[in-house]
């Protein structure tokens, strides 16, 4: 299928500059366990990026990958986190990337306000970009995307009704950790 057609369908395209194809490796290494070049490079090209090997090792190098062990003890490619911790993690499982951004949201939460499929949260300023890399590395499917300023925070839920929805989830989540 072409990228025209998979467009077509309602998937993202996919820009193919080195930027987009950086981020999309990090995704990938922060998702699934990637064991060698050649799965990652078949994971690029099943989301239409298609790489050489010399490319995708430059890649890596630039992103600062290394093979570390996983809990299973099989090794895997990592890179270091955004933000302050710059250690090397391998990928969070779904019930430590919720707690995390349960901690990080009882933090800095402040006020979560929702309009159709917006939803604006405050935090403390300078903390609007934490907070939205958290929700980020959460992957939760019903929102689409995030915008952070200095201290505000906006999410634009799936669903065109939704706002309401993810705001009250927001808000639930960052109260269990109070």
């Amino acid at each position: 299928m072409s990228q025209a057609q998979e467009n077509e369908q309602g998937s993202p395209s996919v820009p193919q500059t080195r930027t987009a194809r950086h981020r999309r490796i990090v995704d990938i290494l922060n998702r699934l366990p990637v064991r060698s070049q050649s799965q990652l490079a078949k994971l690029l090209a099943d989301d239409g990026l298609h790489v050489t090997q010399a490319t995708l090792s430059r890649d890596l190098d630039e992103l600062g990958a290394v093979k570390i062990r996983n809990t299973g003890g099989e090794l895997i490619y990592a890179v270091p986190s955004e933000g302050g911790f710059r250690t090397p993690q391998a990928p969070l499982g779904e019930s430590a990337k919720e707690e995390r951004l349960k901690r990080i949201a009882g933090e800095l939460l402040i006020s979560a306000e929702a309009s159709a499929n917006l939803v604006v949260l405050r935090t403390p300023p300078g903390a609007a970009q934490f907070l939205a890399s958290a929700i980020d590395q959460a992957e939760l499917h019903v929102i689409l995307g995030t915008i952070a300023g200095d201290d505000t925070v906006m999410l634009i839920s799936r669903d065109p009704a939704g706002g309401q929805a993810l705001a009250d989830h927001m808000l639930r989540l960052a109260q269990n950790d109070r």
